[in-house]
């Protein structure tokens, strides 16, 4: 079987992201950061999305994201500090916001060419909860999408099949 993995880094949505993926017939798990390599192997991981939380990267305690996670040839979505565990892992940057941003935030999308914003209109309404922000991409990633308060809500790099979203 086929399966999805959303990686727990405490986000209070992973309910609802699991719920909406298996809406659309996929079969996804739950599993903790500390998820081993082999153990994924052995599920036929098709895809993966790193989830939000409530904390920020550079806290000694934090979760981290597996590095091996990227090698295994499979599309990568992070979400909020998913995200921003991507930046900081491929040599991007994020930072902490100087006031969090929460609630209702009309979306600009940059890049029609991508994926990840395909049937969007180039503006909309999206829900953000967040106290870090990504303040440089790595490199070979491309600004997708931005709100009045974070320049960087979205990016890509299409090649590596890895996105990014700050918005829920």
């Amino acid at each position: 079987m086929e399966t999805l993995l959303i990686i727990d880094f405490g986000s209070q949505y992973n309910q609802l992201i699991a719920r909406r993926v298996r809406e659309a017939k996929v079969y996804c798990e739950i599993v903790p950061p500390s998820v081993s390599l082999p153990e994924i192997r052995s599920k036929n991981v098709k895809g993966i999305i790193l989830s939000g939380g409530p904390a920020s990267i550079y806290h000694k305690n934090s979760p981290k994201l597996n590095p091996g996670l990227l090698k295994l040839g499979v599309p990568v979505l992070g979400i909020c500090y998913g995200m921003q565990a991507l930046a900081h892992l491929l040599g991007g940057e994020a930072r902490q916001a100087k006031q969090r941003e929460y609630g209702r935030a009309e979306l600009h999308v940059q890049s029609r060419r991508g994926l990840f914003f395909q049937g969007v209109p180039a503006k909309s309404v999206c829900w953000m909860s967040h106290g870090d922000y990504v303040a440089r991409p790595p490199k070979g990633f491309v600004k997708t999408a931005s709100t009045r308060d974070t320049d960087m809500a979205a990016f890509e790099n299409r090649e590596r099949r890895l996105w990014g979203g700050q918005v829920h």
